[in-house]
C-alpha cells in the first residue's frame, strides 16, 4: 500500500469521535434471533434489512460501530457482500468501524488477514480490527506494521469477559508476570509517545471487577464488552478502569439492538448509553 498524504492515525480519530459524539461503540451482531426478534428472516434479506436500519439509525450519532464478522460470514459470499456495504456506509456516515474478527495466525497468513481488513484498497477496510495474540505478540507484526502504515488501529484481546479466557490471560509466566499483563506491556510500547492516544488498544471486559492489579495505562484504547444485557453498568466502569477509564470504549450489542427495528428507539437507546458513560467517566 502506497499513500501520496498522511494518515490520522486511528487512536487521534478515535479520541476526537469519542470527545464529540461520546464514547460508545455499538456492536452490529446479527445473530438469528435478534433477526427473529426484529421480524426478520434468517437470510440474506433480513441481514440486510438489519444492518442498513442500525447503520441509517446510528451512523451520523455513534463514535464506533464493531461489526461481528461471523455474523456476516455465515451467509457465505452474499454475507460478506452484505458486510462489506455495512462497513463503508456506517465510514461515510461518520462513524469509526472496528471489525470483530479476531484474526490470530503466523506469518504470509497474518499478513494476510491483516490486508484483507487493514488495507485500503481491500472492501472490507476498517479502521480498527480485533485480534488474538495467543500464538505469540510477535505473530501479529504484519497486522501492527500495516496497521501503522495504513492509519488504522488493533485491539488485542488481553482480559476478556468470557470466563474459559482466564485459564490462558492469568497464567503466570516464568517472569511472574500473567499473560494478559505481558499483552498489555506490549501495547504500552506500541503506544509509547503517541498523542492524544496510541491505536494499538486491548480488550478488557467491563464485567470483570477489580483490575486494579493490571497496569491499563497502556497509552491506547480499551475496548470494552460487556455493558447492557451481559451485566455491566456505566457506573461500574471508574471502579474497572481506574485512571485508564478516560480511554475506555464501552461496547454495547444486544441493549441498543433490541430496540430495533423502530429507529427512533434504536437512537434513543444509543444516546442514553452514550450520555450514560460520559457522566460515569467525566468526559
Amino acid at each position: 500500500m502506497t499513500s501520496q498524504t498522511p494518515v490520522t492515525p486511528f487512536g487521534a480519530r478515535l479520541r476526537a469521535a469519542m470527545d464529540a459524539r461520546g464514547p460508545l461503540c455499538v456492536g452490529i451482531d446479527p445473530h438469528a434471533a435478534l433477526l427473529d426478534s426484529w421480524g426478520l428472516a434468517d437470510d440474506i434479506a433480513g441481514l440486510e434489512r438489519f444492518s442498513r436500519t442500525v447503520v441509517e439509525a446510528l451512523a451520523d450519532s455513534v463514535a464506533v460501530f464493531k461489526p461481528q464478522a461471523a455474523f456476516f460470514e455465515r451467509f457465505g459470499s452474499r454475507g460478506v457482500a452484505v458486510l462489506e456495504r455495512t462497513v463503508a456506509d456506517a465510514r461515510a456516515a461518520g462513524s469509526l468501524v472496528v471489525m470483530d474478527a479476531k484474526r490470530g495466525d503466523i506469518g504470509s497468513t497474518m499478513a494476510a488477514y491483516a490486508s484483507a481488513f487493514l488495507d485500503p484498497s481491500s472492501p472490507l477496510f476498517s479502521d480498527a480490527l480485533t485480534v488474538s495474540p495467543y500464538l505469540g505478540y510477535g505473530s501479529l507484526k504484519p497486522a501492527v506494521d500495516l496497521a501503522r502504515e495504513s492509519g488504522a488501529g488493533l485491539f488485542v484481546l488481553a482480559l476478556t469477559s468470557n470466563p474459559e479466557g482466564a485459564e490462558v490471560q492469568r497464567a503466570v509466566r516464568e517472569d511472574g508476570r500473567s499473560i494478559g499483563a505481558t499483552m498489555l506491556a506490549h501495547l504500552a510500547a506500541e503506544n509509547a509517545g503517541a498523542e492524544p492516544m496510541g491505536s494499538f488498544g486491548a480488550v478488557v471486559g467491563a464485567t470483570l471487577g477489580d483490575l486494579s492489579s493490571f497496569d491499563l495505562d497502556i497509552n491506547g484504547p480499551l475496548l470494552a464488552p460487556g455493558i447492557g444485557a451481559q451485566g455491566a453498568t456505566a457506573a461500574d466502569l471508574p471502579a474497572v478502569f481506574g485512571a485508564a477509564v478516560g480511554n475506555v470504549v464501552p461496547n454495547v450489542s444486544r441493549g441498543v439492538l433490541k430496540h430495533g427495528p423502530d429507529t427512533a428507539a434504536l437512537r434513543a437507546s444509543a444516546k442514553a448509553f452514550a450520555d450514560e458513560i460520559r457522566e460515569a467517566v467525566a468526559l
